[in-house]
């Protein structure tokens, strides 16, 4: 005999489902959590005065 199954049910478990695997791709492509924001940070401001430290010339002195 075949399971009896409450159809809506069903449907509004799809339905959560469905929401669930939009969610993660949502965090996947926009969620960042508050460590790797500080890190990405932290490493664009090393690369700044890696670069400034790196200059040369006259300091921007246009004689």
């Amino acid at each position: 005999m075949a399971e009896i199954i409450n159809l809506r049910q069903a449907r509004k478990a799809k339905q959560r489902d469905a929401a669930a695997n939009q969610a993660a791709a949502n965090r996947s492509l926009h969620g960042e959590t508050k460590g790797e924001k500080l890190r990405r940070k932290q490493e664009a401001d090393r690369l700044v005065r890696t670069v400034d430290g790196a200059r040369l010339g006259d300091d921007g002195k246009d004689d």
